[in-house]
């Protein structure tokens, strides 16, 4: 089983790289990706333990996008963590969304929201990519919420008085930079209707253009009828179809392995990456 979309504790979610590759291979995967926001942090520690684990790793990176206020969440798959287009471009994410959370805090805190930035930092392992679920996890260890989800409902949602947003490159651009770098471009869950939005068909026609590869199709937050239109989407394009869990430890409901990707895609994502390699034991 193939599962391209998961987070370890360098960026959201809640187990170490290390502990993302023990979990993958406990629920019988053979091949997983780390693709955490913004970051290639956890890449060296999710590729040793993959080979002793003996479950092969896609290095990959979840960059987050936006355009006239929509936000779009890109996966570059086997880019070159060094190069330096990737490299800006990420850096400058990291220190938005770092200066956007102490602003959301503020706000919160000055609504009588009990929390403080103390607490949410205290959420986020050194060098992570910061990000709301460390706001929601700050509020579920002081018992105001039970999970992320209730936290993300009631105060955190894109339309929340509180809500801040940060710098995120257009999705266009980044399909460029993550071209450029050597990897392969694919738009993750497009027809998501939680936190990020849905992605028109307009806007993925114009990055297929500039060269997205694929499109995240299978995934927890697609009915049956998303999974029909962007299957013919997909196609209609030329772009392959991709099915992932979108894992976050305990951060999420979602399971590794719930939703997955066929052998040939990957085939075809190492056949056209030329910035990183897939790791195998």
């Amino acid at each position: 089983m193939i599962d391209l979309h998961a987070h370890s504790t360098a960026s959201d979610g809640t187990e170490s790289p290390a502990d993302l590759v023990a979990s993958a291979a406990a629920a019988g995967l053979g091949v997983v990706a780390i693709t955490d926001h913004d970051t290639t942090l956890g890449w060296a520690e999710a590729t040793e333990a993959a080979r002793r684990a003996g479950v092969a790793l896609v290095p990959g990176i979840e960059v987050s996008c936006g355009r006239r206020g929509r936000s779009l969440h890109l996966l570059a798959y086997l880019p070159d963590p060094s190069h330096p287009d990737l490299v800006a471009e990420l850096e400058q994410a990291r220190d938005s969304r770092d200066s956007r959370l102490d602003r959301m805090v503020g706000r919160m805190a000055a609504a009588g929201i009990p929390v403080t930035v103390e607490a949410v930092r205290a959420e986020v392992d050194e060098g992570a990519t910061p990000g709301r679920p460390h706001i929601a996890d700050a509020l579920v260890r002081a018992g105001v919420v039970t999970h992320r989800d209730e936290a993300f409902a009631r105060w955190l949602s894109d339309d929340s008085p509180f809500y801040v947003s940060h710098y995120a490159p257009d999705p266009v651009r980044a399909v460029e930079v993550v071209r450029a770098a050597g990897g392969v471009p694919v738009v993750a869950h497009p027809s998501s209707r939680t936190r990020t939005g849905t992605v028109g068909d307009a806007l993925i026609e114009e990055l297929a253009a500039a060269g997205l590869a694929g499109l995240e199709v299978h995934h927890r937050d697609h009915e049956p009828h998303d999974v029909t239109h962007l299957t013919d989407l997909a196609a209609r394009l030329g772009l392959f179809v991709t099915g992932s869990s979108d894992y976050h430890g305990e951060g999420k409901r979602n399971r590794l392995g719930e939703n997955t990707t066929d052998p040939d895609v990957l085939e075809r994502i190492e056949a056209s990456a030329t910035g990183a390699e897939v790791v195998r034991a």
